[in-house]
């Protein structure tokens, strides 16, 4: 089992919950995520019956913790609503992850304005 995919799933699964109100969409874009992957959806149902504590993530690669937060972006944004819950979930991802906080900011504002390989150049020079 990729452990990599496993945590991020995690993660996504808590972040969905942050509203408590997991929306279809969010839980189908998880399930989307896991498949591309071929990740196994049984480790899916049990993650999201059991969450696992998120723990360190500074072992990843520059990309998988780009990977990581962007897909936290894009999962608060799937179901068109917007929560501080959420905002304050990623936002403490993004300092696991070795990020300023106020990465999910720029990133909430700017993830429609520019590419997603300069928004990933801007973080890495701006918010680390």
């Amino acid at each position: 089992m990729d452990i990599v995919t496993k945590k991020q799933l995690n993660i996504l699964i808590q972040l969905a919950e942050a509203d408590k109100h997991f929306a279809k969409v969010e839980r189908e874009m998880i399930y989307k995520i896991a498949r591309d992957r071929n990740f196994p959806e049984k480790a899916v149902d049990d993650l999201i019956k059991n969450p696992e504590p998120i723990g360190s993530l500074g072992a990843l690669s520059d990309d998988q913790k780009f990977q990581y937060l962007n897909g936290c972006i894009e999962l608060i944004f799937v179901d068109q609503k917007l929560f501080e819950s959420e905002l304050i979930f990623c936002r403490g991802v993004a300092i696991k992850l070795g990020f300023k906080k106020t990465v999910v900011d720029f990133m909430v504002t700017e993830r429609e304005n520019i590419s997603k390989e300069e928004l990933k150049t801007r973080i890495f020079a701006e918010y680390v």
